[in-house]
């Protein structure tokens, strides 16, 4: 099929390589143009994907209508901040028959709307689905073995997708469990930020090893007050994509709390062109458990360090000095 992908960082120019090796023809839409010049001469990203070549059918183009012009499927890979004023340029500009594909792990700040609900909000009439899974850029780009879940309210159009995505190297699965899915993306952030902070503050493998798990008892938590079901927080999209962000040496977030654990200032942790959703969702984390009345102690300390200015070492202390409570 005729596909198309918004977004230029490394996450959107891997998924759209992947598309070309399924046999799509794509196009990359990008924000910089030295990043639509060099996909289209020299078929690279060097900004954000250094040293990996790219499908030599892969076009760029810095234009939305041209990039989705008759494309089938529509691929959202920009940060989270950013997708509501994106699907809101969609509007009269994608195909009648066009699925949108959201590959965004961030709630939006303010609505807390997951990102299927604001495409929804924006460009009603059709169908939307969601990529999530333990997958950094740059291994998909590389063509090392990854799996993945795509999930859509219907699981026809799941289904679909997850045959048009599949390749020897690249696994999709299908499920229905839109909420789960999507909210398991984006709250595993605000976990492997935690976990970043335990390594930078010089703790071992006991620590990360208990964060991790409570963080997934928090995070099903959250899920399933908000509708989405168990099992899917024991999968790829839950359990699979929490170990790899909390514990991966690629993960920006995980990065980040590593560097904050060590003494550095916020700023100085995300002083890069690379999004670490992680920072914004532990925001939309911590309100939207408030709001569902679900108890989430990780992402309330994350939350205090990122943006109340609490230190690292004593938010960890506080989690360790918690009342003592049955698993």
């Amino acid at each position: 099929m005729k596909a198309c992908v918004l977004g230029g960082g490394a996450w959107g120019t891997a998924l759209a390589g992947q598309l070309v090796r399924a046999g799509h023809e794509v196009r990359l839409w990008a924000l910089e143009p030295q990043v639509v010049a060099e996909v289209n001469s020299q078929h690279r990203n060097s900004m954000y994907l250094p040293a990996v070549p790219l499908p030599d059918a892969l076009t760029a183009t810095g234009d939305v209508p041209a990039a989705v012009a008759d494309a089938r499927l529509v691929v959202i890979a920009v940060p989270s901040e950013f997708c509501r004023a994106m699907y809101k340029r969609l509007k009269g500009t994608i195909a009648a028959d066009a699925i949108l594909l959201s590959a965004t792990k961030g709630l939006e700040i303010g609505t807390l709307l997951r990102m299927t609900e604001v495409a929804e909000d924006e460009v009603p009439g059709h169908p939307k689905a969601v990529i999530s899974g333990p997958s950094f850029a740059i291994e998909v780009a590389q063509e090392q073995p990854t799996a993945l879940v795509v999930a859509s309210r219907d699981l026809e159009i799941a289904e679909e997708l997850q045959r048009a995505v599949s390749t020897r190297r690249f696994r999709a699965y299908s499920s229905d469990d839109v909420p789960g899915v999507e909210l398991a993306g984006a709250l595993k952030n605000v976990i492997a930020i935690a976990a970043g902070v335990v390594d930078g503050l010089g703790y071992g493998h006991n620590t990360v090893s208990a964060l991790i798990t409570r963080g997934l008892a928090e995070m099903s938590r959250l899920v399933v007050a908000m509708g989405g079901r168990p099992e899917t927080m024991a999968g790829l999209a839950g359990l699979g994509d929490l170990v790899l962000t909390s514990t991966g040496g690629l993960s920006r977030n995980r990065r980040v709390g590593h560097i904050l654990g060590e003494g550095k200032t916020l700023a100085e942790a995300t002083a890069s062109h690379s999004v670490a959703e992680g920072v914004r969702t532990t925001l939309a984390a911590c309100a939207l458990a408030d709001r569902a009345g679900v108890d989430m102690p990780i992402a309330r300390q994350m939350r205090a360090v990122l943006h109340e200015g609490k230190p690292a070492r004593e938010a960890v202390d506080e989690l360790m000095l918690r009342a003592l409570k049955r698993e």
